[in-house]
């Protein structure tokens, strides 16, 4: 009759050690999971579930009231024969246009300057971020102030050089939206700018010593050294800027509520307008799944741009 081969532990390992492996491993486990489990019920609570019902209402018609009903795709046609919806998003992608590469370039370009070793550097560096951690609704204010057509400061400067009738600016439906990307420029370089800053601070100084041993000028320097360099940061300022610049919303609501006529009007705020103020709330959930996909679609363009080049 033949025996039954006995399975012998591996040569130095004892079952009571496997068990104490295994437990070792159960417990760093867990203890991951509990630091990652906060993060995620504030992500699942205040983000995950809210999208997924936004989802939801955008095939339904619901005023909060009444019992929600079933309407498929009649909310996308409806907004697709919208013209208040092309508007408004010919005016988000405006206002994109002009914010991202302004503050993206003003961040760099102070982030440079301010990275020399300047009397008051530190000085000029909090007076520029300072607008940043500012309410924005006073910041507005004072940007309705400086810009009013008849007393504000900037025309009665331009008046001083001999403009007659310098811009309405949040009156004029030509000149308020270049008003808001102005005072949003203003308000967002700040925060963009420590971000280059801290980029900046990691390139070796080595770098430049060498360039400029071998007779490379300031502009060759910063055009083949700091650009290079500062690429991951760029990358990080690029999302969050596009992903902001698509969501604005409360900056324009105060300086000109989407006016004159609709001007300034961006999706943000047909979708506020839709939900909050008309109740329907559908229809604003449509729209906000069509800005989700637009920002989820640029967002991955962008990365895919940043892998090739990296390679």
């Amino acid at each position: 009759m033949a025996s039954t081969p006995t399975t012998l532990p591996a040569p130095g390992v004892s079952g009571g050690g496997r068990y104490r492996a295994t437990r070792r491993r159960r417990s760093s486990t867990w203890v991951g999971w509990s630091f990652i489990l906060p993060n995620f019920l504030g992500f699942a609570t205040l983000t995950l579930v809210p999208v997924i019902a936004s989802l939801a209402l955008s095939f339904l018609d619901w005023d909060s009231y009444s019992t929600p009903r079933w309407v498929g795709l009649a909310n996308f046609e409806r907004m697709i024969h919208n013209d208040t919806f092309w508007t408004a998003l010919r005016n988000t992608a405006y206002y994109a246009v002009g914010h991202v590469p302004l503050t993206l370039a003003a961040a760099l370009g102070f982030a440079v300057l301010l990275n020399q070793k300047l009397r008051g550097v530190q000085f000029f560096r909090t007076a520029l971020f300072f607008p940043y951690i500012t309410s924005l609704v006073a910041v507005a204010v004072v940007w309705n102030m400086l810009l009013s057509p008849d007393l504000g400061p900037v025309n009665q400067f331009l008046r001083g050089l001999g403009i007659d009738h310098p811009p309405g600016w949040t009156t004029s439906t030509t000149w308020a939206m270049p008003a808001v990307i102005v005072a949003s420029v203003w308000r967002d370089l700040g925060y963009y700018m420590i971000l280059y800053l801290a980029g900046l601070q990691t390139i070796p100084a080595e770098l430049y010593e060498a360039a400029q041993v071998d007779g490379a000028s300031g502009w060759q320097r910063f055009w083949h050294i700091t650009v290079p360099s500062l690429r991951p940061t760029t990358f990080f300022v690029l999302i969050m800027l596009t992903i902001s610049s698509f969501k604005v919303f409360d900056l324009i609501q105060v300086m000109t509520e989407g006016g004159p006529g609709r001007s300034t009007l961006v999706l943000s705020q047909v979708i506020f307008r839709e939900g909050i103020t008309q109740g329907r709330f559908g229809y604003s959930s449509a729209v906000s799944m069509v800005l989700f996909v637009i920002v989820l679609t640029i967002t991955v363009v962008q990365f895919r741009w940043q892998r090739r080049s990296e390679r």
